[in-house]
């Protein structure tokens, strides 16, 4: 599966989990609060470099794709912590 289709499928998921996440956070312990902080900064480098991704004019390397990718994943990963404290 091509990069970017893979890049596109986990951020359909990240931002379903993203938005789950938000809606428990109100009741969520202190840590999980600071670890869902820390996670809103990957977040935001996600969404830049998507946007450079899905920007037609510019040309997108396989390197950036990969460092996208990396960022999602671990970002992917501070969810599931997230999420499982969450429902702990």
């Amino acid at each position: 599966m091509p990069i970017k289709i893979e890049l596109d499928n986990l951020l359909e998921k990240l931002i379903s989990e993203r938005d789950e996440i938000i809606l428990k956070l109100h009741l969520a312990s202190m840590d999980a609060k600071e670890e869902f902080e820390e996670a809103e900064k990957n977040w935001e480098a996600l969404k830049i470099k998507a946007a450079e991704i899905a920007d037609d004019s510019k040309e997108t390397s396989e390197e950036l794709l990969a460092k996208a990718k990396i960022i999602g994943e671990e970002l992917k990963e501070a969810y599931e912590r997230i999420s499982k404290r969450l429902a702990d």
